[in-house]
C-alpha cells in the first residue's frame, strides 16, 4: 500500500497517509491509457472543416480550348485540382471524429494513470487548500512551496476561491474528483490531491 507524505499549503509535512492500492498501487496498464488519450483528443475536434470539390465550385462548364493542335495540356475544365480557383482533391467534409470507450477501459486508464504517478512520486497530497483572500499571488506561494510546477490541483468540491487563485497560474490547472480524467493526469508533470479528494476518490474507484 503506498504511503506518502501529508503536506499542509505552506509546504511542510505534517504527517502520512495511506493510499489505496487499488487505486493508487495497481499495475499500469500502457494501452489503455493510450486508447483513452486518443479517443480524448479526437472527441475534442469540432469536425468542421470543408473545402470545395471540382463538382462544387462555380464555373467550368466550358472547355477551355480545343483538344488537339494548340501545343498545350488537353484541359477539359477550368475548374480542375491544378488551375487556379479550381476544386480541391479529396475536399475535407464535416465529419464526427467520435470514438467512444467503455466504462470499464475508462476506469483501467485512470487507475493507472493515478498509479503511474503514486510510483513516480510525483502525488502531493495536502490536508486542504485555504486561502484567505483567494489571491493569485497566494496559490502561487503555495505552489512554490510545494514545489509543484506544471501541476494538476484535485479538489475534492468546487472551490470558487482556489479556482480564481488558480486560474491565471501558467501551466497550472483545476480539476474535481467527479471531472478527473486520464489525459489531464498525464499530461501535467505534479497532481496535488487534496485529502478529502484522496478519500473521495477511493470511495469512487477503490
Amino acid at each position: 500500500m503506498p504511503n506518502v507524505k501529508l503536506y499542509n499549503i505552506k509546504g511542510e509535512v505534517i504527517g502520512s497517509i495511506e493510499l489505496a492500492e487499488t487505486v493508487f498501487g495497481a499495475e499500469v496498464n500502457a494501452p489503455a491509457m493510450h486508447s483513452y488519450v486518443v479517443a480524448y483528443l479526437a472527441n475534442q475536434r469540432q469536425g468542421t472543416q470543408s473545402a470545395k470539390t471540382r463538382a462544387e465550385v462555380s464555373g467550368g462548364g466550358k472547355k477551355p480550348w480545343r483538344q488537339k493542335g494548340t501545343g498545350r495540356a488537353r484541359q477539359g475544365s477550368t475548374r480542375s485540382p491544378q488551375w487556379t480557383h479550381g476544386g480541391v482533391v479529396f475536399a475535407p467534409k464535416p465529419r464526427d471524429y467520435r470514438l467512444s470507450l467503455n466504462k470499464k477501459l475508462k476506469r483501467v486508464a485512470l487507475v493507472s494513470a493515478l498509479s503511474s504517478k503514486a510510483a513516480e512520486e510525483k502525488i502531493i497530497v495536502v490536508d486542504a487548500i485555504d486561502l484567505k483572500d483567494g489571491k493569485t499571488r497566494e496559490m502561487a506561494a503555495a505552489l512554490k512551496a510545494l514545489n509543484a510546477n506544471k501541476a494538476l490541483v484535485v479538489l475534492a468540491d468546487n472551490d470558487e476561491k482556489t479556482v480564481r487563485a488558480t486560474r491565471n497560474i501558467e501551466g497550472v490547472e483545476i480539476s474535481f474528483v467527479g471531472t478527473l480524467n486520464t489525459y489531464e493526469i498525464l499530461k501535467h508533470d505534479t497532481l496535488v490531491i487534496t485529502k478529502g479528494a484522496v478519500e473521495k476518490v477511493e470511495e469512487v474507484y477503490a
